[in-house]
């Protein structure tokens, strides 16, 4: 009889198909049931994938006949068509953090968009609409919240139910991974380190009532993204884009990740869409401009905002103190201000 943990063992090298994550991992395998050279297995899942049910008993099937003492496979795979985009995913552990009204992931295709700096204000905005709002820096590899929310020292201590308490930074509750890393070492983690340690921000942090929690997701479509989808029910996602082809591009492919991942897109944002000249008040499109209300007619979402280059921004991030917050009638800041009210406007329709 083949012992279940070389089972278990043989089935974290079989990924869902598209995906880098493996099956284990994502909470798929709900039954292994061995009998002297037989073994069944039963995987329970969710998508809209056409035929992944074939692929994964393929999958599953040569790879557990590779087993030593190991005659025949059986996979029966349970396979439910997920809900419509506005319902979101299916969680198997219930609806966590169900005393946050909305959870708003900010994401990016690529890197170097402003994906951080959005996510912050949009959290600003929030709170200047009179919201309870809270941050969870979901970037591991490279957290910046922490910078620029201007906390210099976040020392993290836990309650009574031994639950993390989030640092408090103009008057919005962050966590970041920031807080526990010196800001001079890499964190060199594999998927495995960077999944448990979502979970965590989820599941051990004491954030309380909010209306909002806004989570800043890294660049890409890896773990932590499909970590995040899996584990936390979301509201919706923010997708933001520069209106160069090739993030547009980008931007697509992550759209089109949260959509098969059954996750409501609240909409694109054009980040750097033109520059506003501080002397005479001139917009110039330096990097082109539409291409993200193109991308969203053709990909039938709207475009939430588009975000002029301002100077004030870098130095705002690196100082702390978000543009929305200390000049609030700036052009970059009043488009974060109707990114605001848009997502709002888009989650009240999710609702429906």
């Amino acid at each position: 009889m083949v012992e279940k943990d070389r089972i278990l063992q043989a089935l974290q090298t079989v990924s869902f198909p598209g995906l880098t994550r493996d099956i284990v991992s994502f909470g798929f395998v709900k039954e292994i049931h061995t009998e002297g050279s037989a073994i069944h297995v039963r995987l329970e899942l969710t998508s809209e994938r056409e035929n992944v049910d074939r692929e994964l008993s393929e999958s599953i099937t040569e790879v557990l006949t590779g087993l030593d003492g190991v005659e025949t496979v059986t996979v029966d795979v349970d396979l439910q068509k997920p809900q419509t985009q506005k319902q979101g995913p299916i969680h198997p552990e219930g609806d966590l953090l169900k005393q946050i009204r909305y959870k708003i992931a900010v994401a990016s295709g690529k890197g170097g968009v402003g994906k951080s700096t959005v996510a912050t204000n949009l959290a600003c905005a929030l709170k200047s609409l009179g919201w309870k709002v809270g941050m969870l820096d979901a970037d591991i590899y490279g957290p910046s919240q922490q910078i620029m929310l201007g906390i210099r020292e976040g020392k993290l201590y836990a309650n009574e139910e031994k639950k993390i308490l989030p640092v408090e930074a103009n008057g919005i509750q962050v966590m970041s991974i920031g807080f526990l890393t010196d800001s001079d070492s890499p964190v060199i983690w594999r998927g495995l380190m960077v999944m448990k340690a979502i979970e965590q921000f989820i599941k051990d942090v004491a954030w309380g009532n909010l209306d909002a929690l806004v989570i800043d997701l890294p660049p890409g479509t890896g773990d932590a993204q499909l970590t995040l989808c899996q584990t936390l029910p979301l509201s919706g996602v923010v997708i933001v884009t520069t209106p160069q082809d090739v993030a547009l591009v980008d931007a697509r492919k992550g759209l089109q990740m949260f959509r098969r991942l059954s996750i409501p897109v609240l909409g694109i944002v054009e980040n750097m869409s033109t520059f506003v000249c501080p002397h005479c008040g001139e917009m110039t499109p330096i990097f082109r401009q539409g291409g993200g209300r193109r991308t969203g007619e053709e990909l039938d979402v709207p475009l939430l905002a588009e975000i002029p280059i301002d100077p004030a921004l870098p130095p705002s991030g690196d100082e702390g103190t978000p543009l929305v917050m200390i000049a609030p009638d700036s052009p970059a800041a009043i488009a974060f201000q109707t990114l605001a009210r848009n997502v709002i406007r888009e989650l009240n329709g999710s609702q429906e």
